[in-house]
C-alpha cells in the first residue's frame, strides 16, 4: 500500500529548506553556546531524577552510576539540538518570507561563520580571562 494511501495529505520538503535549517540550527547552536550548556545540564538532571525510580535498592543505583552518567551526558549532548532545529526552522521560514527562499543558504552560511568566529573569540576571550 502506498504511503499517500496512508495519509491524507503530502509534505514536500526542498533539499534547499534542509540546508536552511540545518545551516541555521549550526549558528543558533554555535551563537548561543551558553544556552546550549544550559540546556544540556537540564536534560541531564531530568535523566539522573527520571532513572533514580527505576532501581529498587541504593546499592544497585550507585554500582551503576559512573557508567549511567556517561550514557546520561551522551544522549543529553544528542538531545540538545532539538530546541536549536525547532529554532533553526523559524529563522530559515523568517529569512524566507522576507527576503525569497533563494537567500536562506546564503544567509544561514554567513550566520554559521559569524557564530563560529564569535565563539572562537568567546572561547580564546575565556582561556584568556582565566589564565
Amino acid at each position: 500500500m502506498p504511503l499517500p494511501d496512508w495519509v491524507p495529505f503530502i509534505v514536500e520538503v526542498s533539499g534547499e529548506a534542509i540546508a536552511g535549517v540545518c545551516l541555521w540550527s549550526l549558528a543558533l547552536y554555535l551563537g548561543l553556546s551558553p544556552l546550549g550548556e544550559w540546556v544540556i545540564d537540564q536534560i541531564i538532571r531530568w535523566f539522573d531524577f527520571a532513572e533514580r525510580s527505576l532501581y529498587a535498592t541504593e546499592e544497585e543505583y550507585e554500582r551503576t552510576r559512573d557508567n549511567r552518567e556517561a550514557q546520561n551526558a551522551f544522549y543529553a549532548s544528542i538531545f540538545s539540538i532539538f530546541p536549536f532545529f525547532l529554532a533553526g526552522i523559524g529563522a530559515n521560514w523568517f529569512v524566507a518570507r522576507s527576503l525569497g527562499t533563494g537567500w536562506t543558504v546564503s544567509v544561514g552560511l554567513l550566520a554559521v561563520m559569524s557564530c563560529g568566529v564569535y565563539e572562537l573569540g568567546r572561547r580564546t576571550g575565556k582561556a584568556e580571562g582565566d589564565s
